[in-house]
């Protein structure tokens, strides 16, 4: 439910708004906006309005008239995001991106492909494919997150260990301000240091400082294989040894995921998974590149992720092996469906060598607030996601998670990490933000978002503390 009623918007606003983009294309009544009130965190304020933009063009005109009327707008792809980062706070309006949905280029020949903001991930995915191609970054949403998102939030998935995130993985951008000028930033070649990377900056700033319209996506080629490998170990710290080894070594796996002894108690309770007595970590390990290289790549792992601690090892080499290596991981999410009926779901990052720190300091906590907490995520580059378990009708218990959830973010900073990986901040960790970034750097980043948006209307009171 909407917290607090909208404020009303301006007097012929609605009328303004509608002959930009056609009546056919704006929703004004409390029911039809209600669904884009929310995002995945389930956080939700009922919109004044909500307008699907078909171009650039209409875009640019939405936002200035906005910006006319310091009306907040609130950019929206399809609200796979677990922050509240597209709850429209204050109302105002919605600008859903969704209809823009256009491939504009299929570049092959420079490794390139241009989009739209509400092209999904999987099609950027399939387009790139048919040629022999893929874009990097695979958050576990592909199929129907759009790439307006991905880019909003820095959002990576697995692959990012070995291939990087959306900002490595980004040439330019298309996009039009908070004061509703158009720009363009970055280049369309792989080298570039004309002017400030503007590209990178908006990337992961969550709508505060431009819409995007259109994004120049760097292209890898599609590997001629790959090998899957699951270790399983009596503690974190031999598994988080083995991630340090792994990640020193020279072949650099293009995934490698990991979940920890409570959440392999879990699976072996709700599921058929054989997984040995005494495990306290598991290893999901998968290396790619061409055929003849993937046996020595796979010695090579093997190599390194054996030490203290580890308890089995297993390569697959048949597709059969491979789904049943990764059936243990997928067991997880219908097991802590079973466990708790919410879960708070944040994904810190930590150095890879104090991952263990950070799962035993988690486990202490766990005990002291009387929660039961479950960690699982991508070990190679130490980002973690800790899972609270807990009864939402239970008013002690959600009290108690709200202080277990602040002192997890102290642990993570005392062991030189960061709030959050590819989940964003939007409204969930924006009073914590303060924690991690000094006062001056906070100020600095105050002046940027104004340059940007002068009159504050971008997705306002998300992604930094509210001064």
């Amino acid at each position: 439910m909407s917290a607090t009623p909208s404020p009303a918007l301006p007097e012929g606003f609605l009328e303004a708004l509608s002959s930009l983009v056609g009546a056919d294309n704006l929703l004004s009544d409390p029911a039809d906006c209600w669904p884009y009130g929310y995002d995945n965190s389930r956080r939700h304020q009922l919109p004044g309005a909500v307008v699907h933009a078909a171009d650039h063009a209409q875009v640019a005109a939405i936002v200035r008239l906005c910006n006319e009327h310091h009306v907040p707008l609130v950019a929206r792809g399809r609200g796979t995001g677990t922050t509240g980062a597209t709850v429209p706070l204050g109302g105002g309006v919605v600008l859903s991106l969704e209809r823009m949905r256009r491939i504009v280029r299929l570049d092959p020949d420079n490794r390139v492909i241009v989009v739209e903001p509400g092209v999904t991930n999987q099609e950027i995915q399939d387009a790139a494919g048919a040629a022999g191609f893929f874009w990097p970054p695979d958050p576990t949403s592909a199929a129907f997150c759009s790439v307006g998102g991905n880019l909003a939030y820095n959002s990576a998935g697995p692959r990012a260990v070995k291939y990087g995130t959306p900002r490595e993985n980004t040439l330019g951008l298309r996009a039009v301000t908070g004061a509703g000028e158009e720009i363009r930033t970055g280049v369309y070649t792989t080298k570039g240091v004309v002017g400030y990377d503007l590209t990178r900056l908006l990337i992961g700033s969550e709508g505060t400082l431009a819409v995007i319209t259109e994004a120049t996506l760097k292209l890898t080629p599609l590997p001629g294989g790959k090998r899957t490998l699951q270790a399983i170990y009596s503690d974190m710290a031999g598994a988080a040894a083995a991630v340090s080894r792994i990640m020193a070594g020279p072949i650099t796996p293009c995934a490698l995921e990991f979940i920890d002894g409570r959440a392999i108690e879990m699976i072996r309770s709700y599921s058929e998974a054989e997984l040995p007595q005494g495990a306290g970590a598991l290893l999901m390990i998968e290396v790619d590149g061409p055929p003849d290289c993937l046996d020595s790549s796979v010695t090579a792992i093997e190599e390194r992720a054996s030490g203290a601690g580890l308890l089995s090892l297993t390569a697959a080499r048949t597709d059969e092996e491979v789904r049943r290596l990764w059936a243990t991981r997928k067991a997880l999410s219908p097991a802590l469906r079973n466990i708790a009926p919410k879960k708070i779901n944040e994904d810190v990052v930590v150095p890879v060598s104090r991952m263990a720190e950070l799962i035993d300091g988690l486990a202490a906590l766990a005990q002291e607030f009387g929660i039961t907490i479950v960690n699982f995520g991508h070990a190679g580059n130490g980002n973690i996601h800790v899972n609270l378990l807990v009864d939402p009708d239970d008013p002690q218990q959600m009290e108690n998670a709200e202080h277990c959830l602040s002192r997890v973010f102290d642990l993570v900073l005392s062991l030189g990490g960061t709030l959050s990986g590819e989940h964003g901040v939007g409204l969930e960790k924006r009073d914590f933000v303060a924690r991690e970034i000094d006062p001056v750097t906070l100020a600095l980043m105050g002046r940027i978002k104004q340059q940007f948006d002068p009159n504050g209307i971008l997705n306002p009171g998300k992604k930094l503390p509210v001064v």
